[in-house]
């Protein structure tokens, strides 16, 4: 290819070039095909290339690809709100459409501020978070995240949101074991809103399963009990961040309805389009819209692409192919499947700590030590070295942080599209064992070198 002006990820790095994609598989320019076993960004939930969707693509687009939503609605987003409002649990009801996971957890965060200033409290103005947490990229999502790297340019412009641990059980910090230890990470909480007063702060933000900051880090069983009942006693709204599990991702419309909790905010994206659209969207309750609707009756959020007709009309078939095709209830047997065939690599490879996950959102930690959990050196760089790994052998996977700090740890994510059979399951597991017993080769030798 002739000189890029495209500012990639790596400026330095030679990308190969896409060319097409069907099902579970990506192909590129040259023809190599790649087993998408991290969905892209946790996003292509229904696979790539799915008529349906390029039909309604085509439908819409001969209609109206775009109207400004101050001055039209459409009947595109009509109907996706209202598909969302039935298939989200209790009363999530509203849906402000959007176009990125970013937009989607800062306008949550806009409503929950708004919600208390509409009943005339305007000193509750902080969203507390934790460490080790993902929530974007725009400057108010980032300082909700609890992403060390991720914030590390931007600090000065950044607010002090995180604050307390995650429910990180591989690496308790507390060196506890739930549930006997309490739940303390989640009383931490507490412990944070008693400290700044819970007059300050608007609402709580967490993801259902820990993302890009943590590698598929699911809670223990009463984690998110404990914690709908501190914000519920604190006058506290509780947001979930969704984008990267909602979407039928962990075998559910939300991941936290395997928990029985019902937020008071959701941010959903990725899997909402399915990477056939940008959208996302803050689906907010019946209670937390109430005083708006009797007060100013406007969100102060939106962009000049929200609620496009084109993007609304894409997701709404994304959602009706994943009801046909009933693929949310075919998860849980995916995710056993595939987590037993991961659990046998674990027994095969000794840097491989911990395997863990919901659904097919799964994330696998490396250590240099799995007695101690000894992280490796960071100038090892495992997790960008066992991604290219895999890629030669034709999977994709997805890079994820790890360890307590956000700093010292490896991981990656496994999330193949929701569509992929037992006998790709078996193809990704072949191919990423492949790409493991080249990184055990690698550490061989660099044993023996240190040894010489």
């Amino acid at each position: 290819m002739a000189h890029s002006f495209l500012i990639k990820p790596m400026l330095d790095e030679v990308y190969p070039v896409i060319a097409y994609g069907k099902g579970v598989y990506l192909y590129d320019e040259n023809g190599k095909r790649y087993l998408d076993g991290s969905s892209g960004a946790v996003t292509a939930n229904i696979g790539h290339g799915v008529a349906e969707i390029l039909e309604a693509i085509k439908e819409q687009a001969e209609k109206i690809s775009f109207v400004y939503r101050s001055q039209f609605t459409s009947k595109a987003a009509e109907r996706l709100a209202e598909k969302l409002a039935c298939l989200t649990p209790g009363d999530l009801n509203w849906s402000f459409f959007v176009n990125s996971g970013s937009e989607a957890t800062e306008t949550a965060m806009k409503m929950a501020i708004q919600y208390w200033q509409e009943q005339g409290i305007t000193t509750k103005t902080k969203i507390l978070s934790r460490w080790v947490s993902y929530h974007g990229i725009t400057l108010g999502a980032l300082s909700m995240s609890g992403h060390t790297g991720r914030r590390a340019r931007f600090v000065p412009l950044l607010e002090d949101f995180p604050t307390i641990h995650p429910p990180y059980c591989y690496r308790c910090p507390y060196h506890l074991q739930a549930p006997s230890c309490d739940y303390l990470c989640a009383r931490e909480l507490e412990t944070a809103i008693q400290r700044i007063g819970a007059e300050q702060v608007a609402a709580f933000i967490a993801e259902p399963v820990i993302g890009a900051a943590g590698g598929a880090i699911a809670p223990p069983k009463d984690y998110f009990q404990t914690i709908r009942k501190i914000c519920d006693q604190y006058e506290i709204l509780f947001i979930a961040d969704e984008v990267m599990t909602g979407s039928g991702r962990t075998g559910s419309m939300l991941a936290c309805e395997h928990w029985g909790v019902l937020p008071d905010i959701v941010a959903v994206g990725k899997g909402l389009g399915a990477g056939y659209t940008p959208i996302a969207a803050a689906i907010a309750s019946d209670k937390v819209m109430k005083p708006i609707l009797n007060g100013s009756k406007s969100v102060m959020s939106g962009h000049t692409l929200s609620a496009n007709p084109l993007s609304c009309a894409v997701s709404l078939a994304v959602l009706e192919y994943l009801q046909k095709n009933d693929l949310m209830s075919q998860v849980k047997s995916k995710s056993v499947y595939l987590m037993n065939a991961l659990e046998q690599l674990k027994n095969q490879f000794s840097f491989v700590g911990d395997i863990r996950g919901k659904g097919l959102l799964l994330g696998i930690e490396f250590v240099s030590d799995r007695k101690t959990k000894r992280p490796f050196a960071r100038n090892v760089s495992v997790t960008q070295k066992i991604i290219n790994l895999a890629k030669e052998q034709g999977l994709l996977v997805y890079p994820a942080g790890a360890g307590l700090d956000g700093v010292n740890g490896d991981a990656i994510i496994i999330s193949p599209p929701l569509t992929i059979s037992e006998t790709e399951i078996d193809e990704l597991v072949d191919l990423l064992s492949k790409a493991f017993k080249v990184f055990a080769n690698l550490l061989k030798e660099q044993e023996m070198a240190g040894e010489g």
